[in-house]
Parts: C-alpha cells; sequence; structure tokens
C-alpha cells in the first residue's frame, strides 16, 4: 500500500500565531518538532495499517520544515520551493490513499485560526463549483485527476467540515478547537498525535470504502482577490476569465489542469503581492 502525505503547518495543535510557523523565530522551532511528531503519528498509523510505501511533501512556507532523518518508516521526503504541483507534488496513480495533515480553514472561514487559502495577501476566497473551499478541496482536484482517495485531514474542526463536500467520509482528526484567527483551544500535543495515528490506521483499514474525491466535471474555481489588480493578472493565464471586479473563474474538464492553472495564479499572485 502506497501513501501520499502531504503536510502544512498551521494545523498542528498549539498554533495560532504566524510566528509560530515561520522561521528563524525562537516560536518556529519548537513547533516543527509538534508538526513532525503529528507527521510520524500519521506515518506510524499508516504503517499499522499496512502501509508499505510513503511519501511525505512538506507544503508549507519554504517547505522544508521537517527533518528527513526523523521521518518514521523510512518515508521519502520532498521539499523545497518551487514544486510544479505545490502541495500535490509528487502524487501520481501509483497511490493508493493521500492523507492532509496539519491542515488549516480557508480563506473566508474567519472562525478558523490562520485561516487563508494559499496566498493570504492576495486572496480573500476560493469557490470550487460554488462551495467555498479551503486548501483540501482545492487540493482534491489534483487527487481526484490521479484517481486517488483522500482519506485522512488533521486541524481544527472547520477544516475538516470544508473538505467534506470534496471529501466525503474523510476521517477527520480534530486536534484544535478555533476560537479566533489567533486563539484556539488545542488538546494535548500527546493526545493530538494518538488522535492522528489512530486516524490514519482506521481510514486506511476502511480504504476500500472511500470513493474519489465529489468534484463534477468540468470544474469551476472562483478566486476573489483583495484587490484588482491581482485580478487582472490572472487573466494572463489560458482559462482564466474576469467575472467581477475582483473575482476570476478558472474552468476545466481537466481537473489536474485546473488546479495547474490556480497554481499559477497563486505564484503569479505571490510576485505582485510579497
Amino acid at each position: 500500500m502506497k501513501v501520499f502525505l502531504s503536510t502544512d503547518m498551521e494545523g498542528t495543535t498549539g498554533v495560532v500565531d504566524w510566528g509560530q510557523v515561520r522561521g528563524p523565530a525562537v516560536e518556529y522551532e519548537y513547533y516543527r518538532r509538534l508538526l513532525q511528531a503529528e507527521v510520524n503519528a500519521a506515518i506510524d498509523g499508516a504503517l499499522a495499517a499496512g502501509a508499505t510505501e510513503l511519501v511525505v511533501n512538506d507544503s508549507h512556507s519554504t517547505m522544508q520544515n521537517l527533518r528527513p532523518d526523523e521521518l518514521h518508516g523510512r518515508a521519502s521526503y520532498l521539499s523545497g520551493r518551487h514544486k510544479p504541483l505545490y502541495m500535490m507534488e509528487g502524487l501520481d496513480d501509483s497511490f493508493d490513499a493521500a492523507m492532509f495533515v496539519s491542515y488549516h480553514g480557508s480563506a473566508g472561514a474567519t472562525s478558523s485560526v490562520l485561516h487563508h487559502t494559499y496566498n493570504p495577501k492576495a486572496i480573500a476566497e476560493v469557490r470550487l463549483n460554488g462551495v467555498v473551499a479551503g486548501e483540501a478541496g482545492v487540493n482534491a482536484l489534483a487527487a481526484l485527476a490521479h484517481g486517488v482517495p483522500v482519506v485522512l485531514i488533521s486541524g481544527d474542526r472547520v477544516t475538516i467540515d470544508e473538505a467534506l463536500p470534496f471529501c466525503p467520509g474523510i476521517e477527520g482528526v480534530v486536534v484544535k478547537e478555533s476560537v479566533s484567527h489567533n486563539a484556539a483551544l488545542t488538546v494535548h500535543p500527546e493526545l493530538a498525535q494518538e488522535r492522528i495515528r489512530d486516524g490514519a490506521e482506521s481510514a486506511l483499514r476502511r480504504l476500500g470504502d472511500f470513493q474519489l474525491p465529489t468534484i463534477e466535471q468540468p470544474a469551476e474555481l472562483t478566486v476573489r482577490y483583495h484587490n484588482r489588480a491581482l485580478a487582472d493578472l490572472a487573466c494572463a493565464l489560458r482559462g482564466v476569465e474576469q467575472v467581477d471586479e475582483k473575482v476570476v473563474a478558472l474552468r476545466n474538464d481537466d481537473p489536474l489542469q485546473l488546479f495547474r492553472t490556480f497554481i499559477a495564479a497563486v505564484l503569479l499572485s505571490r510576485g505582485v503581492s510579497e
């Protein structure tokens, strides 16, 4: 059984502030170890369920947050910026399952701690076929394209609820309850790790019950930016149409190409907004 694991960091238990997830802050060094422990917990659960090969895509910020020699199960480690498929780089149709660890709520989920969608400085909201989508929902496009079910997501409850329209039946692991953008009631790290391990094992033991992401094709992503300049810029990409002053629509009958176009739009927005 081959498992793909995409990990962010804002969904880690205890994390409530940007300074905790961005180096070289002192706090970051502590919280990156909590992230490492949660990733390893997911790996342990996968191994217990029979996984034989694991690939971990470090998808947060500079995408070099984990220590490869400390990954359990001799998992392969994919790190570094400028991956063509970003958070889903490394996934292909040889995988049996995908897991999302330490994910967070969407840009529009104001009740989710550190909520954003790919670029908090540029993107105000993303909808997939009219439904508000966080990074889990958008990333599910790549999983669908490769015929791989998404079986687990960890983070706060808002994050899991947002993923359900696109990944029904997903094993949701709640490690914190968000209070606001910068506050949350989090469980003890040891309990979070236990929940993630048990969730990963449970999900893979019932792998046959999962369906592929439920995203009707052809699909449409609508992206609302914070300013018009970013929307204008995105329209330089093929398949992107401006539908309002700050809103563009991305349409394609190929879910992977739609995902690629979205990633290109994100990378364009980084060059302007940062």
